[in-house]
């Protein structure tokens, strides 16, 4: 199966779509995604698992679980697309849980779950403690009220699923010296086979992998922080200011500057 790797550059995005086909090929990324099914049904999968998703179904792909869709007809939905940075008191059950089912079924009928969905989508755009806070707020409210509803289980182990390991492991030491040999020694994975995932499965190199998870969170610092460019350089596990800003303009086509001062005039 082709997989990519979607590297998504803001933190949270929220639309309603109808009478538009919700199929997708297989990616993955860092962000949490939720398929709200409001009429109409599809198929939805989850790593190697099938889900049949039905009007009032919501489907939840954890951080970095392969996921796609494949659409039965025109169906109207609601995408939500948010960075687990968002809400911090529920970073360890998205890092290290994963659903043994990721469909709840009937769970865009409770109107408690479309009041704070609605809500997301009434709040302002604005940047600031106030704003942030209530955000955050209602963010928790929705996802503790839909976890509780699903079984989780531990994230597998290498021996089971090597590439979740390695994107899980990368996703917890990202801010620290990371290689294929410190994976090898960590894991006890070959750093060849290793580098074979990610050539074959995400169709990029290891590095790339990396500066784009370091590139993300450090976005996210520039868009909600006013530390400077070298602290969060640093903060995001880049050794010199210099690897960090050759990486940013690769990756987002602008300095790390000029993406501060784009965003902060675009609020």
């Amino acid at each position: 199966m082709l997989v990519f790797y979607e590297n998504r550059k803001t933190d949270l995005t929220l639309t309603e779509i109808s009478q538009r086909r919700i199929g997708c090929s297989a990616h993955l990324h860092y962000h949490i995604e939720m398929a709200i099914m409001l009429n109409g049904s599809a198929t939805a999968f989850a790593d190697a698992e099938r889900e049949e998703l039905a009007a009032g179904d919501i489907f939840i792909a954890f951080p970095n679980q392969i996921h796609r869709y494949e659409s039965h007809d025109d169906e109207h939905y609601v995408l939500l697309i948010i960075n687990p940075n968002l809400m911090p008191a529920l970073s360890t059950v998205f890092h290290e849980k994963l659903p043994r089912k990721n469909v709840i079924k009937g769970a865009a009928n409770d109107k408690e779950v479309l009041r704070l969905l609605y809500r997301l989508t009434e709040m302002p755009e604005e940047d600031n403690t106030f704003t942030n806070a209530e955000r955050e707020g209602v963010l928790l409210m929705l996802f503790s009220r839909l976890l509780r509803q699903m079984e989780l289980k531990e994230s597998p182990s290498g021996e089971t699923h090597p590439l979740k390991s390695i994107l899980s492991y990368c996703m917890q030491n990202y801010r620290n010296e990371i290689s294929l040999a410190t994976l090898e020694r960590e894991l006890h994975i070959s750093r060849y086979y290793i580098s074979h995932l990610f050539s074959d499965k995400l169709h990029m190199h290891f590095n790339d992998y990396i500066n784009s998870l370091r590139i993300s969170y450090a976005c996210h610092h520039l868009r909600h922080s006013k530390r400077p460019v070298t602290e969060i350089a640093e903060l995001v596990g880049f050794t010199t200011s210099r690897t960090f800003n050759r990486a940013f303009i690769k990756q987002m086509q602008t300095t790390p500057s000029e993406y501060r001062r784009r965003e902060a005039a675009e609020k």
